[in-house]
């Protein structure tokens, strides 16, 4: 299996850098869903708004990925309305669910892997449905995104890898 070494920083909230990746990262979770929005259902399909949380995590370490995890989907909401504010906390809670995951990921495999990218993907998507079944109370709701959201997990899983493969020596 093929693996790229990757330079991956763990930045802390008292460097200006932390936060100029954070923004970097939330204008395109909230840039992508906009386009995705564009087509019926596009944001239960694709899951645009966890795609940039995973590579800022994975990348930056866990304090860039939860900026991101809490920022754009609180920024989403206050701009667009979208998510709504009763999807708010089961969005939030997987979104940090992933930067978690991404980020201890990329400190214990020190790498860019196909497999371990699809983890993280796996990861924060069967803890993200256990807490949303929790909140919501419906099992058939909390799957939804095993239902529906295949496209958006696979794309994370490919295109999380391919872009961490991109600008791995950034």
């Amino acid at each position: 299996m093929e693996t790229t070494p990757v330079k991956l920083y763990s930045l802390n909230y008292k460097e200006t850098k932390t936060y100029m990746f954070a923004l970097l990262f939330i204008a395109g979770n909230i840039a992508l869903p906009q386009i995705c929005h564009l087509a019926p259902g596009g944001g239960l399909t694709w899951l645009p708004i966890y795609f940039f949380t995973l590579i800022a995590a994975y990348k930056y370490g866990i304090r860039v990925g939860l900026l991101t995890a809490i920022l754009s989907p609180l920024m989403n909401h206050v701009l667009f309305g979208m998510p709504p504010v009763d999807l708010l906390p089961v969005i939030l809670a997987k979104s940090s669910l992933l930067a978690g995951a991404a980020a201890y990921s990329a400190h214990r495999f020190d790498k860019i892997s196909l497999p371990v990218i699809a983890g993280v993907v796996l990861t924060y998507q069967v803890a993200g449905t256990l807490v949303e079944w929790a909140i919501v109370k419906d099992l058939f709701v909390a799957v939804q995104d095993f239902r529906i959201g295949i496209p958006g997990i696979l794309i994370q899983i490919f295109g999380g890898y391919a872009v961490l493969k991109a600008i791995a020596k950034l």
